[in-house]
């Protein structure tokens, strides 16, 4: 298992995390099962939104006597209310619920409490002012809570939440069908047929510039619907008009900036072992590049995938990160000290490019290389 930095947070997470869906299946006993193979694989990183006393208790006796083998993201607002979940910004509901999921998990602390599911504006306005976000504060001063994050489908406000300086983790859906849709307060539109009816060309600006920004600002990622709820695996299901491979999906989140952590939706422990293969995938069942070259409805004609279709350079060039870390600066307007710091540390730099060309012919995507190395040399001047 490979490790990644979660942010700035200084915790090292496995690539391939769990979310919580399977944890429920064959009555909670799934819980135990899900945690034995991850501590024997090497995953150490789980999601946990569901508010299910009965899934918190079988995760609680999961953990006994291995609790500091996992990191655990637990939503806080996410709680049970008349025997089901309910999304609350209640603050005795939102103290209730996280007594009740500290007491069922049998833990004095969480590593990421994440404020569940903010997709409006007014929904931020209202934590951000209220006692909600006072009251998640208050629980990281007093240790029981180890970092803040917050989940969301909509950049727009997603950045908004990271640009406060509070939160720390971001909890977002990554795929590369999603990413092309623009921000939106209704999570349905992510997947809505009509929205993918007319074709589609490269990704909407304000997600990218929510994963440059989250990289920028040193928050972490945790990726959620990686695989778009299974309907990316398949072609009859998929917006793209083709289906992608398990690996190509968790290869494509892994490659987005900020990203530390894909979390694997497996139902079943048959499920979780496939996505954890990935890490001994070859680098040929990983690689999307020509599978969304080949999509039918969507181009993402000269946008940079970060896929290293482009190499090997004659002169060594690093181009997929150099091209990251130019699209970086140029989102923010300058350069960065940790951006520069990142690129100088590159055993070869822009300023090396021959411009031969070879990388351009190589591209799926017909990406401008050249040009993009001779801005970033002008930029870092290397």
């Amino acid at each position: 298992m490979k490790y990644r930095e979660l942010g700035n947070t200084g915790i090292r997470v496995s690539e391939i995390g769990m979310g919580c869906e399977g944890f429920a299946g064959d009555g909670c006993r799934n819980a135990k099962c899900f945690l034995d193979l991850a501590e024997e694989t090497g995953v150490n990183y789980f999601d946990l939104y569901t508010s299910n006393p009965e899934v918190r208790k079988s995760i609680g006796e999961a953990l006994d006597g291995r609790r500091e083998k996992f990191i655990i993201q637990s939503h806080i607002c996410s709680v049970w209310k008349d025997g089901q979940y309910k999304r609350s910004r209640n603050i005795g509901e939102v103290k209730e619920g996280f007594e009740e999921m500290m007491s069922l998990l049998n833990t004095d602390y969480i590593d990421v409490g994440m404020i569940h599911y903010v997709d409006s504006m007014e929904d931020w306005k209202t934590i951000s002012d209220g006692p909600v976000l006072s009251y998640v504060k208050e629980l990281k001063e007093a240790g029981r809570i180890h970092h803040i994050g917050l989940s969301s489908h909509n950049p727009k406000v997603a950045k908004k939440a990271i640009e406060s300086g509070y939160i720390e983790v971001l909890m977002f859906s990554v795929n590369p069908c999603y990413d092309l849709q623009p921000a939106s307060e209704d999570v349905e539109d992510l997947w809505r047929d009509e929205n993918y009816a007319a074709p589609l060309v490269n990704m909407d600006p304000e997600r990218q510039e929510l994963y440059e920004a989250c990289q920028r600002l040193g928050v972490g990622i945790t990726v959620m619907k990686a695989f778009g709820g299974g309907d990316l695996l398949d072609e009859t299901m998929s917006p793209a008009g083709k289906a992608l491979t398990a690996n190509q999906c968790l290869h494509y989140a892994l490659t987005r900036p900020a990203v530390a952590t894909v979390l694997s939706g497996a139902r079943t422990v048959g499920q979780l072992q496939a996505d954890i293969a990935y890490e001994e995938a070859s680098d040929e069942e990983k690689d999307y590049a020509l599978a969304f070259a080949s999509f039918p409805n969507i181009s993402w004609k000269g946008h940079c995938m970060y896929c290293s279709h482009c190499a090997p350079c004659p002169k060594k060039i690093d181009v997929a990160s150099v091209t990251k870390f130019l699209n970086l600066a140029k989102a923010q307007g300058e350069v960065p000290e940790t951006v520069r710091e990142h690129y100088h540390v590159l055993e070869h730099h822009a300023g090396e490019c021959i411009q031969c060309g070879a990388c351009e012919t190589r591209c799926p995507f017909e990406v401008s290389i050249i040009k993009n190395m001779q801005e970033a040399a002008a930029v870092f001047g290397k």
